[in-house]
């Protein structure tokens, strides 16, 4: 074993690179010729050599040295390796920001956002902002105990927003996630558990019919509408095209061709992540001759702007939401039958009234789903299919809103 004088006085020979003088333990003192003093644990893992550097002679001296080699030689023995130890203490030390809840969130924000659709993206940060930053934003995340969490998760609920509560519960349960692999000590995602904890909430339903003779008496409504010409075409496309309601209103003209009878929705209006947005396919609608003859209809009054339904104070924006929901409400159907229930309608109905195949219903509604394959469906798939199936279903439609089918009696 080492003394410290024996330390001070070692020298490496003018002929070597280093020279070494063992203590114990697998402890050594390297000395190169310039004079330098390092520490050094030599020890295996697995049949492999490795070297642990414990610091430089004299600001680490002999005594402290050895305690550093028995605190090393312990994480061995609890089947840690020294050396990824002590890259992870560096790995945690270089990391400078703020430990708060809050400052973690936005750390985790700024990365996601980009892969977010601008509407999500704001929603987050507003459930952030108002929801989890007052109550526990400046807290230690490392400190936040599950019921703290669970106490801001409850004023949502005191304002009967329940779905919002199930929301923010999600956004934080991901903060936590992302936070975890950096943590300090071995932690657990608080969140955990907390669900059951939640006033249930099972999600909403769109109000949709699915009875056929119901459906015909709303397509009988609609046809005697008595609102201006552009709401009630809306809501006779509605039914028909089964798009999500926002594609349906911000329709433009630019978009159609009624020659060919298609209806082609740029990727950046479709309900899609930011990337999705930039980088996906065209959404393609096939459009059935009834909706040709509407669309033409209407041409003559609304083609000479951009929008297909313009509103009615400015033809540079497009209807509100709330068009077509006034004229369902105002034709008594309202509390039976939503803008967005349309689709659910047409997603029963053409299988169980139609039979007709569900992927390529699927399709039309621009869902993403697989085929039996497990592979990603492509939407540019069975577009003929797809021309077929919606001309059956307009055809389906014609035939509910006049009714029963009346057979005459030849007279006797």
């Amino acid at each position: 074993m080492l003394t410290d004088a024996q330390c001070r006085n070692a020298v490496c020979p003018p002929d070597k690179k280093q020279a070494r003088f063992a203590d114990s333990g697998g402890m050594y003192l390297q000395v190169s010729p310039a004079g330098s003093r390092r520490w050094f644990l030599k020890y295996r893992i697995g049949g492999v050599e490795k070297q642990l550097a414990l610091g430089s002679y004299p600001d680490v001296s002999l005594t402290a040295a050895r305690k550093a080699r028995d605190a090393a030689k312990l994480q061995k023995s609890e089947g840690r390796d020294p050396l990824k130890v002590r890259q992870i203490e560096k790995l945690r030390a270089s990391r400078t920001t703020d430990d708060t809840f809050k400052a973690i969130a936005l750390e985790w924000y700024e990365k996601q956002a980009p892969q977010w659709s601008g509407h999500h993206s704001t929603r987050v940060h507003r459930q952030l902002e108002r929801d989890l930053f007052p109550w526990i934003g400046a807290r230690p995340i490392a400190d936040i105990h599950p019921m703290e969490l669970m106490a801001a998760l409850h004023k949502i609920e005191e304002r009967g927003a329940l779905e919002t509560a199930d929301r923010v519960l999600m956004v934080a349960r991901q903060v936590w996630d992302y936070w975890l692999p950096t943590a300090d000590t071995q932690q657990r995602n608080i969140t955990e558990g907390l669900k059951a904890r939640l006033t249930p909430y099972s999600g909403k339903s769109f109000a949709a019919i699915v009875d056929p003779k119901r459906l015909g008496d709303l397509l009988r409504a609609i046809k005697a509408y008595k609102g201006g010409p552009v709401v009630r075409t809306a809501l006779q496309l509605a039914p028909m095209l089964y798009q999500r309601p926002g594609n349906l209103r911000e329709m433009e003209w630019a978009e159609l061709d009624l020659d060919a009878a298609l209806w082609t929705i740029p990727s950046m209006k479709m309900k899609r992540t930011k990337e999705e947005k930039e980088n996906g396919e065209p959404h393609a609608v096939p459009l059935p001759t009834q909706a040709v003859a509407l669309l033409r209809g209407l041409h003559p009054l609304t083609g000479h702007g951009r929008f297909v339904f313009p509103g009615e104070r400015s033809h540079d924006r497009p209807i509100s939401d709330n068009s077509v929901r006034s004229g369902l409400y105002a034709l008594g159907f309202g509390k039976e039958q939503t803008w967005h229930g349309f689709r659910a309608t047409a997603r029963t109905m053409l299988v169980d009234e139609l039979n007709l195949e569900p992927l390529a219903i699927e399709a039309n509604l621009a869902h993403a789903v697989k085929d039996s394959n497990g592979r990603s469906y492509n939407r540019t798939q069975y577009l003929k299919q797809r021309f077929d199936q919606i001309q059956q279903w307009a055809d389906y439609l014609d035939k509910l809103a006049r009714g029963a089918d009346v057979i005459p009696f030849k007279a006797a």
